[in-house]
């Protein structure tokens, strides 16, 4: 019967490319790796890998295995922090990012009872980017994520839905756009544009520079003040300019392709690095027992 231990060699070789570099990065010796692999192909009766060169070569009873050994091990270690989940106690600590235009005092009012029912435990809420939260949540720096989903599995996290967010796409009233009754992708493409871009240079995928001439933010708030500024357009959160839009600092331009705006889904990352405590479920179970508007981002009980 081949083991948790095997499995783990063999994707260790797919990922790295090699027994040796298997080796290096399970800190084992390459005869070791070689044996392992050797054993799991007894053990299930197949050829894993061709061998006739230096470099092994993934054999195609290989290659339609490697997906279900990675979900073996996967559900592996799932299993493992949930049985470790059942005997903790409180946290000391529960780390909550946020996508820093998802933040707002509808949000916050979910996570305040955390400090009456566990006054022990320390928050910390962080405040940057989709795609640095999502790296938070990896890394095991934060137990839970609030992001913009794209729609991507996430095998190595738990994720839920918690709604939807409106991006509008906007210019100051006096910028050359503001005249036009119907904005198309070409005229978007001719002036400058201003796009939110993570300190890692990652762009959302609904909002991406589309024109030859680009300022870039790292923060929302950024853009909408360049806008108001006239410097460009830019596709930003509608939940951030109601008050704008209202007072006519900023108009929402007519394009063509959008003209409700763009919907993105909301939803919440859950890191598996950490043992789901009871702060953790508590804060789960509220932001389940809330939804979120599709014409902007607000949370309501259901």
């Amino acid at each position: 019967m081949y083991s948790f231990e095997q499995l783990k060699v063999f994707i260790t070789v797919c990922e790295t490319g090699s027994f040796s570099a298997a080796a290096r990065k399970l800190k084992r010796a390459q005869s070791g790796v070689s044996q392992a692999i050797s054993n799991l192909e007894i053990s299930i009766n197949q050829t894993l890998f061709n061998r006739e060169k230096n470099t092994p070569v993934l054999s195609e009873n290989g290659k339609a295995l490697l997906p279900i050994a990675k979900s073996i091990l996967h559900q592996q270690t799932y299993f493992e922090q949930k049985l470790a989940s059942l005997t903790n106690e409180y946290e000391n600590e529960l780390v909550i990012a946020i996508d820093e235009s998802l933040v707002s005092t509808d949000l916050l009012n979910i996570f305040t009872p955390l400090s009456d029912k566990f006054p022990i435990t320390h928050i910390e809420i962080i405040s940057t980017s989709t795609f640095e939260v999502e790296e938070l949540i990896r890394t095991g720096k934060a137990q839970a994520g609030i992001i913009y989903a794209d729609g991507e599995l996430k095998v190595d996290m738990d994720f839920f839905l918690l709604g939807q967010a409106r991006f509008l796409t906007i210019s100051s009233p006096n910028h050359p756009l503001a005249t036009l009754g119907s904005v198309q992708d070409s005229d978007l493409k001719t002036y400058l544009q201003c796009v939110h871009r993570s300190i890692k240079q990652k762009e959302l995928w609904f909002s991406y520079a589309i024109s030859t001439k680009v300022w870039y933010a790292n923060t929302h708030q950024t853009l909408i003040d360049l806008i108001k500024l006239g410097t460009g357009w830019a596709s930003v959160p509608e939940q951030l300019i109601k008050q704008d839009l209202e007072q006519g600092h900023l108009i929402t331009l007519p394009v063509t392709y959008e003209r409700n705006g763009w919907l993105t889904p909301v939803g919440c990352l859950i890191s598996r690095s950490h043992p789901s405590g009871p702060v953790l479920t508590s804060l789960i179970e509220s932001l389940q027992q809330h939804q979120f508007s599709n014409d902007h981002w607000e949370v309501r009980r259901q």
